[in-house]
């Protein structure tokens, strides 16, 4: 009987175990709690800057300079017409009531300033425009004095800034894709067991590419001209009036430390927000790869949860970043509007002084309004760098990790062959994934060369990880993996690996032709060679009766081919490769039962004369085997022949041998074959008799009926009377049957039924134009926001034309009388404070809300479009378009794009249109003869701008959908990695990538110079306006028409509205992208699925019994037309059987 005290020991034993156990718990919380703290705090990581460049080659650094050398030129060329307009109001503001000598004056600084068009222009957009564009004769004359510069322009046209830096960008961006994925193919396997996976792998390459691309291509060219422009506005300034300078330099201070801290709040968001999505990418690519899994499993409304989950918190980043850059641009634009009230205030005192005239104190504010709007319009630069650095700290962290076991390791002894001894010798081992598991605590075993050696033993006892040492994916911890005595870590991997043939459970093939995947094994082999192999390994006879033959395709991971299938071209494969060391990692545990005949037959002969390694699951597979050996728990327990094993009843052979006979007798017991029934009629016979009685196998397989990625195989074997036979055709088998319905004992296998192609119907896939109204449909629950958003973007868009309004009524103010200056100066600084205020306000206002509606739209369509894709029939997946690595660049890079087109290109098109307008109104208000003379150029602009959207939209559309190609090669590459470090493929895959990314990378340098181009046009015609515009205006001056500050007012007012319409063509690249991207998502959102597993029509049982019949079915594969599969087939299967 028990103690009280033993009661009471026992109760403080159960206090400690429970104490014990809160103290795990917290532990536990405490660890998810650094994880996060740890994955926050990468999240916030950047590169710096100079890293993104470190793939450029000399060609890149040339383009570099040169662009760069043209950046700064056109930064310098603006503040310097400073100079020039000082001068012109000056000359209209001194002499106001004289007319003939203000056109004298005029005159004279319009010839200087057509020099100075032609000294920016022409040496960088030469022979754009003829000379006798010009009517003034004095321009003229000085053109045709020109054409040694001409001349010269000729050759620096192709230096501009746009084209050199898109052009640099373009090739670094591909190369930077191409060396992320080199490099993700040189890491261990250990690698991908913990730290990426391939749809992170996949997301990095498509999307966050795009945005390092964005940080080093023309973005860069823009940022040096804006700081240039910034410098020399400052330079210039101070030499003309270094007081009224030094007042305005006083909000730099201010500027940089609130474009600062934008800066920096928006690379945090930033990269949180591209974890979020690479996070999405991850569960697209694994719904994708495993389509058949999750459609069996009703598994799609599980997939769709987790990836909406990351879209919201993506979603969350994208506002808060929208939100922070509005409120950053709306203070510069606030500090600077500031500046210039007291800058015109002070200034005012400065002409009363006597020592500044009002074309000093113009030259030095227009100098630094010059400098301070180019500050400003760093932003979108400085969100991209932010942005790209962001989205390449996660993939320079991959490419500067050193393998463990680097493929790429020229070093290590090469000997001219191997005997094929194998030893393993005291080995210590945990997966790098599981390193509190241990695998094998001092495992030694060894197979002599040209022995056949099987492992076998329960799952989980470390069969296959024997495979993975002696392929040196993993290195032990402690102990030696040993081939012909040497220590395997001493050879040079790629070459040991060349010596050794795996073939696994799950055959991997590549979604390219048969013939492509024989050549991994041997690249380069000649077509007897292949054939040969396919002989071999029992594989010829299908693949000929294949309509395209060893040119077939095999679809994404094989999906076009059964099981057994799949494993003889793995084996053909295998045989390519010649190996001395054969690894066969339960190579037919998944196959039925005929299959797994054929398959093994092949093996034998492959097996003869090599060091043979199986790892099986079925005994009655290695009964052959030099060497058997049982594996229990990482540890060998019992080694020998068969013949050896089977004699100790009580052994674990013997005892394995045991239990899986007595599996098999209970599925035997378990079946009734009078409940099973075939019915055919003798029209549709096909196949020859075989005997009277045959035997009627097929298997129920997970990888042969394309239900998913497990693969488990269940084996019927009916013996019926009759004359049925069976034919092999095109790797699917049809039944055929003798004269009358008659029944028939024999069970039809579940197999799929993907197509590559949708050949029916006849409706084309081809891409349609769609309506961009289709896309703002999306948007309707974002109306208010919309609202809102625009409201704000027309009153930004004002604001540059009303200060252009408020700016050329202080010149005039500027020659007023001493008592009228000190009263107006006052006035038009409050103005300004005024404008300062409202920019603080919209700014935000704008940027937030189209932030909103951008983030909404992209959620949505990543949202609908992954909705609709998971509910599509299986064989949609089948087509090479629509494969995991294509369908998910698409999301990520669609999306993106159709986001920057509502969140960033609509927002400014909004601003653009109301600055137009404000331009316009204000110019006819302040003099129309004017406003209407000088508004004839304008249209130049409009034509430029729609002429690069014809060819932009003729180039995008293409190199998308090779880039998708693209991510597909790389898809198959890193979701088969063990496949690819096998047979050493890891070259062959990078030079097939490269050669899918080479289309896009010549469309991008084209598009660049289309762009510079177009941008070059677009800054002469701006240049010849602001001519025009003085020149005009002094006639009508001279005329007595008009006043000179009027002639300012239509000057400001339609320079702002030319610089709309020069940045709405600018927005051409973005707009043709988005446009393309529109089409490939509603391609998508139309395309009703042949099978909805999301429809909710149909009946609906209250119980399933579950009987199952086929009546009289006839069906084709549409991507084998000509091979008739059922011809009126009937089948019954009683519930329960």
């Amino acid at each position: 009987m028990p103690k009280e005290g033993d009661n009471s020991n026992d109760g403080n034993h159960d206090h400690g175990a429970v104490s014990l156990n809160i103290e795990k718990v917290s532990e536990m919380n405490s660890n998810t709690a650094k994880a996060k703290d740890k994955k926050k705090e990468e999240n916030n990581k950047v590169v710096p800057f100079h890293k993104l460049f470190v793939t450029a080659d000399s060609l890149d650094k040339l383009l570099m300079t040169l662009g760069t050398i043209g950046a700064v030129a056109n930064g310098v060329s603006i503040p310097l017409m400073t100079i020039l307009f000082g001068g012109l109001i000056n000359a209209f503001g001194e002499n106001s009531t004289d007319g003939k000598k203000v056109m004298s004056e005029v005159s004279k600084l319009c010839t200087k300033l057509g020099h100075k068009i032609f000294m920016n222009d022409r040496i960088k957009y030469s022979h754009a425009i003829p000379s006798t564009f010009f009517f003034e004769p004095q321009l003229t004359g000085m053109v045709e004095s020109n054409a040694e510069i001409q001349v010269t322009g000729g050759t620096v046209i192709k230096l501009k800034e746009v084209s050199c830096w898109m052009c640099t960008g373009e090739r670094q961006a591909t190369r930077i894709r191409s060396l992320y994925l080199k490099t993700i193919l040189r890491q261990d396997i250990g690698f991908f067991d913990s730290e990426a996976s391939t749809g992170e792998v996949i997301g990095r390459m498509s999307g966050d590419t795009i945005l390092i691309q964005d940080a080093m291509g023309e973005k860069v060219g823009k940022f040096i001209q804006f700081i240039t422009t910034f410098i020399a506005g400052f330079v210039i300034a101070f030499i003309k009036g270094w007081k009224l300078s030094l007042v305005m330099l006083s909000m730099i201070p201010l500027l940089v430390v609130s474009g600062g801290s934008m800066a920096m709040i928006i690379s945090k968001m930033s990269s949180r927000g591209q974890q979020a999505y690479s996070e999405a990418a991850n569960i697209v690519e694994q719904t994708i790869g495993s389509i058949r899994m999750v459609a069996s499993f009703t598994g799609e409304k599980k997939s769709i949860e987790g990836y909406n989950k990351s879209l919201a918190i993506a979603y969350k980043a994208i506002t808060q970043q929208g939100l922070v850059a509005g409120v950053g641009l709306g203070s510069v634009l606030f500090i600077m509007f500031c500046g210039y009230a007291l800058a015109l205030w002070y200034g005012s005192r400065l002409i009363l002084d006597g020592s500044y005239t009002g074309g000093d104190v113009i030259n030095v504010i227009f100098a630094v309004l010059m400098g301070g709007m180019s500050l400003g319009q760093t932003s979108p630069s400085l969100n991209a760098f932010s942005a790209g650095r962001a989205a390449a700290y996660k993939m320079f962290e991959t490419i500067d990790r050193k393998p463990v076991i680097d493929v790429f390791d020229k070093s290590g002894l090469v000997l001219e062959d191997i005997q094929g001894d194998i030893e393993l010798k005291d080995v210590r081992f945990t997966y790098p994934a599981r390193p509190d598991v241990q695998v094998f605590s001092g495992f030694s075993l060894e197979i002599p060369s040209g022995t056949t050696a099987a492992l076998v033993g329960e799952s989980g006892s470390g069969k296959s990880t024997v495979i993975s040492l002696v392929e040196r994916f993993y290195d032990p911890q402690a102990g030696e993996v040993l081939i012909d005595g040497i220590n395997i870590k001493k050879f040079q991997l790629k070459w040991i690996r060349q010596k050794i043939g795996l073939v696994s459970q799950e055959p991997v093939l590549f979604g390219t032709t048969i013939k492509e995947n024989l050549l991994y094994g041997k690249d380069g082999a000649t077509v007897e060679e292949i054939k040969a192999a396919a002989e071999l390994a029992n594989a010829a006879k299908f693949i000929n009766k294949l309509p395209q033959g060893f040119d077939t395709m095999v679809g994404e991971h094989g999906t076009q081919l059964s099981g057994g299938q799949k494993q003889r071209i793995a084996i053909a494969r295998a045989i390519l490769k010649d190996p001395r060391i054969l690894l066969l990692d339960e190579a037919t545990s998944a196959l039925d039962t005929e299959s797994e005949r054929v398959v093994q037959e092949a093996l034998d002969r492959i097996m003869v004369n090599r060091t043979t390694v199986i790892v099986a699951h079925r005994l009655t597979t290695v009964r052959n085997a030099d060497m058997i050996a049982v594996v229990q728990r990482g540890s060998i327990v019992e080694k020998g022949s068969h013949s050896q094993l089977i004699t100790n009843p009580s052994g674990a052979y013997s005892q394995l041998i045991h239990l899986q006979e007595s599996n098999r007798s209970k599925e035997q017991d378990s079946k009734d074959p009078d409940e099973l029934e075939i019915h055919q009629d003798d029209s549709k016979v096909l196949g020859r008799v075989s005997s009277q009685r045959s035997s009627f196998r097929r298997s129920i397989s997970s990888g042969s009926s394309g239900i998913g990625g497990s693969r488990r195989s269940y084996s019927f074997s009916y013996a019926f009377p009759g004359t049925v036979g069976l034919q092999e055709t095109g790797g699917m088998e049809e039944i055929s049957q003798s004269k009358g319905n008659q029944r028939r004992k024999g069970l039809m296998s579940y197999f799929r039924s993907n197509t590559q192609k949708d050949v029916e119907g006849g409706q084309s896939d081809a891409e349609k134009d769609v309506s961009i109204l289709r896309l703002a449909s999306l948007n309707k629950p974002e109306i208010p926001v919309f609202i809102l958003g625009s409201i704000a973007a027309a009153m930004n868009g004002m604001i540059f034309p009303v200060f252009g309004l408020l700016l050329s009524s202080v010149i005039k103010v500027f020659y007023e009388p001493p008592h009228e200056l000190r009263k107006d100066a006052k006035f038009w600084a409050l103005m300004f404070i005024v404008l300062a205020v409202t920019c603080f306000i919209v700014a935000p206002t704008q940027m937030y809300c189209f932030s909103i509606a951008g983030g909404r739209l992209v959620q949505r369509i990543r949202s609908l479009t992954f909705s609709k894709v998971v509910y599509q029939e299986i064989s949609w997946f089948d087509d090479n378009e629509n494969s995991s690595g294509a369908i998910s660049a698409r999301l990520s890079t669609d999306a993106a794009t159709v986001r920057s087109l509502v969140g960033d290109a609509l927002s400014l098109v909004v601003q653009n249109i109301a600055t137009i307008i404000a331009g316009i109104v204000i110019s006819f208000t302040a003099n129309w003869l004017l406003a209407l003379l000088i508004l004839a150029i304008v249209p130049l602009l409009g034509l430029q701008g729609y002429m690069q959207v014809k060819f932009m939209t003729g180039f995008t559309a293409d190199a998308k959908l090779v880039y998708e190609e693209a991510s597909q090669v790389a898809n198959d590459a890193v979701g088969s990695i063990r496949t690819v470090a096998s047979f050493c493929a890891e070259d062959k895959v990078i030079s097939l990538y490269n050669e899918k990314c080479s289309a896009p990378l010549k469309s991008g340098v084209k598009q660049g110079i289309i762009a510079g181009l177009g941008l070059g046009f677009s800054n002469f015609v701006m240049f010849t306006q602001y001519a025009l515009s003085f020149w005009v205006g002094a006639r009508l001056v001279e005329d007595g028409k008009t006043t000179f500050d009027k002639v300012f007012k239509v000057f400001f007012a339609l320079s702002m509205a030319a610089a709309g319409i020069s940045q709405s063509a600018g927005l051409s690249p973005d707009l043709a992208k988005a446009k393309s991207s529109i089409n490939s998502v509603f391609k998508i959102l139309d395309r009703p699925s042949k099978i909805d597993a999301n429809d909710e029509s149909g009946t609906t049982l209250d119980n399933v019994k579950g009987d199952i019949e086929f009546q009289h079915v006839s069906f084709k594969y549409p991507t084998r037309p000509d091979v008739q599969i059922f011809r009126d087939l009937c089948l019954f299967v009683h519930s329960g059987k």
